[in-house]
């Protein structure tokens, strides 16, 4: 055998060593949809495509061997087209192959295993060292969570069944909901779907169908319907979902998506589609029980305060002990008086308010507080920084005066943490651009009179032994 020869024969076989065969029907890739059936010309068919073909031609009142008589007696039925394969002996192998995934790398042991149910306590002081603030919240979190998993491992004993604890999370934007649940997520190793309830529509419509949030959660378990039942959704943007007011149309995406929720959330089976975001007739199906899933909805609920504050000075309008209407105006955190009454009345309805028995409220974020989000977490925005300039072996520094002024401009912004990255990214611009082009410069201190626009960092030089030393 020549080299010629040789060599692509060696090539043939990295290929069907890399790529992997796709469904042609389907398109579903063999990781997913499993072993592939092949067939004349390289045609790759899955399993439930294959099963899907035999079952709707034997549906239609004849089976497969009057099928092939007929065929061949008559030369073709009406109302049926067959593929020509000789039309695909050139097109078909390559677009029926994709590349393969690089194995992942074994994952850790996980800082909390639910298994063994740590204390709230402990839970609380693993979100310490990521989440800054919230005390409350954390503390709500922790218990809900301890309590829901304790609730899955003991299952139903002498008759008494443990309430599932889904919790309801209200807060101003950019105050850390979001982060939170990955957070808690992560740290219990437990598969989590994040989802907003802005594209969630009525089964029907144009949108998301309900089902879909549970889809994801999936997903996100790697198809392992066990392990998701023990996972965590998170519904995020849960006030858009709310009753509309003064609207003469069906409302597809408001009070009747609460109502479809209402079995999700209490626990029901639902059929999901594999790999899919929507139920179709070639994707495969499987029931997922949420019942042991914790669900935890969260939003800003906009224009909630003036709810609350009309409840409060109702209390005593009239009289000398009658409070001010202004009273509340300036209380930043006046989202922490509110009541289910009051989520009643912003529009969501009764039954699904009953299924998320803990509510609790984030606190809106001060400026101390933003001071703390860019310096203490495991991951705060300036050790990120920090690390990328070591690459370059340059040390970054912030004086106290340049995060307060950082943090002054974050809070005039009213994104909450999510402008502090905004900002850094705007003053670390020319830092990040220029350094590199100096192999002299050795440190640089980023001041309050750089980040108030009156000055220039405080740029360091590296001593000579420090560079002769780098010149080894």
């Amino acid at each position: 055998m020549s080299e010629n020869q040789n060599s692509s024969q060696v090539t043939d076989e990295d290929k069907n060593v890399e790529y992997e065969d796709v469904c042609y029907i389907c398109r579903r890739p063999e990781h997913t949809a499993g072993k592939m059936i092949h067939i004349q010309n390289n045609v790759c068919i899955c399993s439930d495509c294959m099963q899907k073909t035999f079952d709707s031609m034997n549906s239609g009142g004849f089976n497969m061997g009057d099928f092939m008589n007929m065929n061949m007696s008559v030369g073709k039925m009406p109302n049926i087209s067959m593929i020509n394969l000789s039309e695909l002996q050139d097109t078909v192998p390559m677009s029926q192959k994709i590349k393969k995934k690089a194995p992942k790398e074994k994952k850790a042991a996980p800082v909390l295993d639910i298994h063994s149910i740590p204390a709230p306590h402990k839970i609380k002081a693993r979100l310490d060292e990521y989440v800054v603030g919230q005390e409350q919240a954390k503390k709500v979190m922790s218990v809900a969570v301890y309590n829901h998993y304790k609730r899955v491992m003991s299952g139903e004993k002498d008759g008494v069944d443990i309430e599932k604890s889904n919790m309801l999370m209200i807060g101003p934007t950019g105050c850390g909901k979001t982060y939170l649940v990955k957070t808690l997520a992560r740290l219990l190793d437990v598969p989590l779907a994040i989802t907003d309830a802005t594209s969630l529509t009525e089964a029907g419509y144009i949108g998301d169908d309900i089902e879909s949030v549970v889809s994801k959660l999936l997903a996100a378990a790697d198809n392992d319907v066990e392990r998701a039942e023990k996972g965590i959704i998170f519904i995020d943007e849960i006030d858009k979902i709310a009753k509309k007011r003064n609207t003469n149309q069906r409302d597809v995406s408001g009070e009747s998506v609460q109502q479809g929720m209402l079995k999700l959330l209490e626990g029901a089976e639902i059929d999901v589609p594999v790999g899919a975001g929507s139920k179709n007739a070639m994707v495969p199906m499987t029931t997922v029980d949420t019942k042991d899933i914790l669900f935890i909805c969260g939003g800003a609920f906009p224009d909630l305060e003036d709810i609350i504050k009309e409840r409060l000075n109702k209390s005593a309008a009239i009289g000398f002990k009658s409070d001010l209407k202004d009273r509340y105006d300036e209380d930043e955190n006046i989202l922490s008086k509110v009541e289910v009454e009051d989520v009643r009345k912003f529009g969501m309805i009764p039954e699904f308010l009953g299924r998320l028995p803990v509510l609790f409220t984030l606190e809106a974020l001060t400026e101390e507080m933003l001071v703390k989000i860019l310096v203490e977490p495991k991951n705060a925005i300036l050790k990120q920084y920090i690390r990328l300039l070591e690459m370059d072996e340059v040390d970054l520094e912030f004086d106290q005066g340049a995060l307060s002024a950082v943090a002054k401009k974050a809070k005039e912004k009213k994104v909450g943490a999510r402008a502090l990255r905004a900002i850094i990214e705007e003053f670390m611009l020319d830092i990040m651009y220029e350094i590199p082009k100096d192999d002299n410069i050795g440190r640089v201190v980023i001041t309050k009179d750089y980040i108030e626009r009156k000055g220039g960092p405080t740029i360091q030089m590296r001593s000579a032994p420090a560079l002769q030393e780098q010149a080894r």
